[in-house]
Order: structure tokens, then C-alpha cells, then sequence
């Protein structure tokens, strides 16, 4: 049996302890999409990468809107409407889509500012204490909306239903 030296103990448990780290929690393909009405809502969407324990995606926060709310598009009596949510759940290693036709955030008085930088800084809030901020990248009104993920990811994306939406007239569904 070989004994290591003293001063390369705690390199050796770094080493054994390297393997040990859990998957992380992470944000990615984050857009809002500028409403061109500056009376109506903005809406915003991005894809969040659980790690190896569940978690909860609990609150949005943005410097650069006035209010920001997580909702769902959903169907009730044969009209598309949308619901404010307050959370949402995320198994381990899940994927959860906020995209056209599902959950989006809704971004109400956007700095115009925002069109110039040509980013949004969004602070996603979650149960476990982790507070991810992620630069959504901005797309002024007549440039493409994100498209929808596929149908096959753990079953957390939306409907695509609205996938071509008009942002102006999304102060006109019922809430």
C-alpha cells in the first residue's frame, strides 16, 4: 500500500470529490419579442435546463419592464386563452419551454431603451435559492418568432397553437 504525502491529500480529495457534482441548473435560448404596440404587453421565452434534483420555477423579474407575469395559453370552451401561473414545476433533468402557443412571460412597459441594446435582462427566481439571470436577446415587431421545440421533451413545452401569433392583438385574449 503506497501512502500519499501530506500536502497532496487535499488535491486527492478535490480529485475524488470532482466527480461527485451534480448537473447544473441553467437558462438558454432566451427572446423577448417587442410588442409594436407600446400599450400592450411584450412577450418573452426561454428554456430551462433542470439539473439533477426537481425544482421550481417560482418568479420573473426584469429592471427594464414595469411588470413581468408567467402565463399559459390554454383552451377553455373552444376560445385560446391565457392564465396567469405563479410557479412551475421542473422534474430532475426536465426541460421546461416557455415558447409561442404555451407558457411565455408577458412584459408590460418595456424600456424602449431595450430596442437599441438589443438585450433584456431577465432574473428567473427558484425554490431551490438559485437566481439565474439570463440576457434574452431582443426582436423588434416583424422579425420571426421563435420557433417551437419539438413535441418530444419530458412533455413541459406548451401548445404550438399560437406559434405565429400577433403580438398586437394579444391584449384582446381572454385572460
Amino acid at each position: 500500500m503506497r501512502i500519499l504525502p501530506a500536502a497532496l491529500l487535499p488535491l486527492a480529495a478535490l480529485v475524488a470529490l470532482s466527480g461527485c457534482e451534480k448537473a447544473p441548473l441553467y437558462v438558454d435560448q432566451a427572446v423577448v419579442r417587442l410588442s409594436p404596440n407600446a400599450e400592450s404587453p411584450s412577450a418573452g421565452y426561454f428554456t430551462v435546463h433542470a439539473g439533477a434534483d426537481p425544482v421550481t420555477l417560482r418568479a420573473v423579474t426584469s429592471e427594464a419592464a414595469v411588470r413581468v407575469e408567467m402565463h399559459d395559453s390554454v383552451v377553455k370552451n373552444g376560445l385560446m386563452t391565457m392564465q396567469q401561473i405563479d410557479h412551475v414545476d421542473i422534474p430532475a433533468k426536465g426541460v421546461l419551454r416557455f415558447e409561442p402557443g404555451g407558457r411565455h412571460l408577458m412584459l408590460w412597459q418595456v424600456d424602449p431603451s431595450v430596442a437599441q441594446s438589443g438585450k433584456v435582462t431577465l432574473t428567473l427566481l427558484f425554490s431551490n435559492g438559485d437566481r439565474i439571470l439570463v440576457d434574452a436577446a431582443v426582436q423588434k415587431t416583424g422579425e420571426a418568432a421563435p420557433a417551437p421545440a419539438s413535441a418530444h421533451s419530458n412533455g413541459m413545452q406548451g401548445h404550438d397553437m399560437m406559434k405565429d401569433h400577433d403580438m398586437a392583438n394579444m391584449g384582446n385574449m381572454a385572460h
